[in-house]
């Protein structure tokens, strides 16, 4: 494979507690009848956020206020509630080392996402982080890896996704990519093999067997 790209949350990093915690400062803010727990939110990890707060809230309703509360959190304390999957720079490091290309491709918005690469050290290891505008534009992972592999002028026939969830695998199908899932991130098994993955990985070591 020439070029490789990356899922952020749930692949790279571990978001929960700064991504649930802003969910529910959100949801605090908008007078939510109930308060779901972190580990009732991490259904939330990965997919489009707004339509994360529609399934909350129950209609399209407050969604877009919703968003803009969790991201008056999340922007100065959420963001930095992460950590990096152990074993990930290591592979990482490995890949470049084979020749490589390696990319963020997230549905998260670039200026946090380049935070968090930045934040963890990641930044060497990446050409570049591709990832959503604040406004919405390009958060289905379908169309941000179109656009993602136009600026890099690559072969998607030649290019890997690895993600944990199924908007990776199917965004990876649509451009005519190859998936890998992961599952240490917060998908399933059945979940990313029925989104078309061709391989699934319990740790970040396993990738590298599925990479030639």
């Amino acid at each position: 494979m020439d070029a490789i790209y990356f899922d952020l949350d749930g692949t790279l990093t571990d978001p929960k507690p700064g991504i649930t915690r802003s969910i529910q400062y959100a949801l605090q803010r908008l007078d939510h009848p109930t308060m779901p727990t972190e580990d009732e939110l991490t259904w939330c990890i990965g997919p489009p956020l707004r339509a994360s707060f529609v399934r909350l809230l129950g209609a399209e309703t407050s969604a877009d206020l919703a968003v803009t509360y969790y991201r008056e959190r999340f922007s100065d304390v959420g963001l930095y509630e992460n950590g990096v999957y152990d074993g990930i720079g290591e592979v990482l490091t490995s890949l470049c080392a084979s020749g490589h290309r390696l990319f963020v491709a997230t549905s998260k918005p670039h200026v946090f996402a380049e935070r968090i690469i930045d934040h963890f050290g990641l930044r060497d290891h990446f050409e570049r982080v591709f990832g959503s505008e604040l406004d919405g534009t390009r958060v289905d992972k379908s169309h941000l890896l179109e656009y993602a592999l136009k600026q890099a002028s690559v072969d998607p026939a030649k290019t890997l996704m690895i993600g944990d969830r199924s908007h990776d695998m199917v965004g990876a199908k649509n451009n005519g990519m190859k998936g890998i899932g992961v599952l240490y991130g917060y998908g399933s098994r059945d979940e990313l093999l029925e989104a078309g993955a061709h391989h699934v990985c319990a740790t970040p070591g396993a990738v590298l067997g599925c990479i030639a």
